[in-house]
Order: C-alpha cells, then structure tokens, then sequence
C-alpha cells in the first residue's frame, strides 16, 4: 500500500500534497533529538519549525494544497533505504513576508532558538515566508505510528506526492516520537528539556522518589535537592522538576540570578516510596557533604 493511497482515499490529490521529511540541520544541534518531542508536547513550535523553509522549498509551498510531515528516522543497519515517520497532513493557508528583525521578534522562534533552532540568519536573504499551516484530522491515529519508505535519493527531502511512491512499510502499535527513557543512573536533561520531556517519560518520573543534583555548567557549582513524595505525587521527582521548569530556580536563594538555560538535572539515588521524610533528609544531606555542594563551593545555602 501507498501513502497516495491513503490521500485518494480522502478526496486528496496527491499533485496538491508537498511531502516533507524533515531531519533537522546538524548546525541545530539538539533539536534533531527534541523535534519528535516537539511534535507530541509542543505541536506549536513544532509548526512553528516548518512554516518557513529555504527558497527552493518556499516556491513549492506556495504552489501546494497540503504539507503531508514525516520525520526521517535513523537508517536501519545494512539498508539503503531512508524511513520516515507520518507526522501530519497540514492545509496550506496563506503567507506573509518575515524580515529578520520579524522572524526572531516572534515568540515561538525564540523559544525554538533555546532548542537550537539557528533558522534565519542576519544576511542570508531579505526576507522568509511565513506559511499559515494548519492540522488535519487526516490520520491523525496513525501519527507517530505509520512508517514509509522516502523514494530515493534520500537528499531530495521535499517532493510532490504525485511524483513519487511512498510504500507503507508498517503502521506500529506505540509511537517512535519518543525514545525509550534511559536508566535513572544514566538520565541528563537540560533545563530546557524538562517543558518536553515524552508523556512516558514523565509517568515514570512521577512515581520517583530520591535525591537530585542540578549542574550550572557555566561554572561547574552544583545542587542537590530531595524529592520526599506525597500523596498526590507533586513533591516526587517530576514534581520537584515541573517547579525549576516553571520558575528557573525552584525558589532556592543561590539559583535566583543564574541563568537555568545552563542547569543540567541529574538522579543521584532512588528510594522506596515508604521511606520517611526524615530519613530522605538525611541522605540528602550527605549527598551535599559528599559532593561539597554546600555554599559558597555549592549552590546549596544549607
């Protein structure tokens, strides 16, 4: 079966459908890892991400109906074959011209730029359009799920759909948007990470209990809190975390003042759900004392 199947299903004309597989530039750093996330977590910014393109893809998406999305996936051992993932069919609305000044005074790119959006840059032409995107119902159930295989070559990333075939290879049981959490031993996740982190992700962090550690690269001091549990579950790690996510400094003294787009969060040590708080306290505490993180070598200021 073929991806143009599924259109002429729906009364689409494949002709009218810009098919892009986006992969994200290596210059972007981390939002090749965050733009999956992006999609489920932050559909906003995700749009945001592919309503302005390069020349060559501008001219195509004003002559386009729809925007069918995919992701590119990592190319499977022994394959010469790209995969991509289905991520949405968008209808085309109207655009408008972005200068430079006007692209990064918008909200979303700028907070695109924390995820490592480089986008438009000063001198690279006079202007970009801004192409109104909006999201179909079109299998929306199948979003993160349904597989294709991109027609080669594979650097042809934008292509009508009419004029190639785009092979259903598999339609999945769980989404691929989000990669499977690593151990608690081996999980980092920047600051700005913790506003997207997966829906899994997160399940799981709800139910941890322990002690963390906040790294400030910028000059290498770090802090260790504690997550004591609750009944409802806000003082356990992903509650203690959605609060730095929120504030930038969890209300404690020596991080007020420090930028949080340079802490990095840490677990340090996972506890049974029934320990009691005091005894919570208490290895926090030699957790401060081992890894000296007590003011004025460490950001605690107890």
């Amino acid at each position: 079966m073929l991806f143009n199947d599924l259109l002429r299903e729906q009364n689409i004309d494949p002709a009218g459908v810009l098919a892009l597989r986006h992969t994200v530039n290596p210059e972007d750093g981390d939002l090749r890892k965050r733009l999956p996330w992006l999609v489920d977590k932050r559909p906003d910014l995700f749009n945001a991400y592919q309503s302005t393109q390069p020349e060559r893809v501008e001219a195509e998406m004003l002559r386009a109906e729809h925007v069918a999305a995919f992701i590119g996936l990592e190319k499977r051992k022994g394959s010469a074959e790209q995969a991509a993932v289905f991520v949405g069919l968008y209808q085309v609305g109207g655009n408008r011209k972005l200068t430079f000044e006007q692209f990064w005074a918008m909200p979303v790119y700028q907070e695109l730029g924390t995820y490592g959006l480089r986008g438009f840059r000063e001198g690279d032409r006079q202007h970009v359009k801004w192409f109104d995107l909006t999201l179909t119902e079109f299998y929306q159930k199948w979003r993160g799920k349904l597989i294709i295989e991109w027609p080669r070559p594979p650097i042809k990333w934008s292509r009508f759909a009419n004029k190639a075939d785009f092979p259903i290879t598999a339609i999945l049981e769980d989404s691929v948007l989000h990669d499977a959490m690593p151990e608690w031993k081996e999980l980092t996740v920047p600051w700005a990470d913790l506003r997207i982190l997966p829906n899994k992700w997160r399940d799981t962090l709800r139910h941890w209990r322990g002690i963390y550690y906040i790294h400030d690269k910028s000059d290498g001091k770090g802090y260790v809190g504690a997550a004591y549990g609750d009944a409802n579950g806000s003082e356990n790690i992903l509650g203690r975390w959605e609060n730095y996510a929120a504030s930038g400094h969890g209300g404690n003294v020596l991080l007020l003042g420090r930028s949080p787009d340079n802490f990095i969060f840490s677990i340090l040590q996972i506890v049974p759900h029934d320990m009691e708080p005091e005894e919570v306290q208490r290895l926090e505490a030699t957790w401060k004392k081992r890894l000296h993180t007590s003011s004025p070598t460490g950001l605690n200021n107890n």
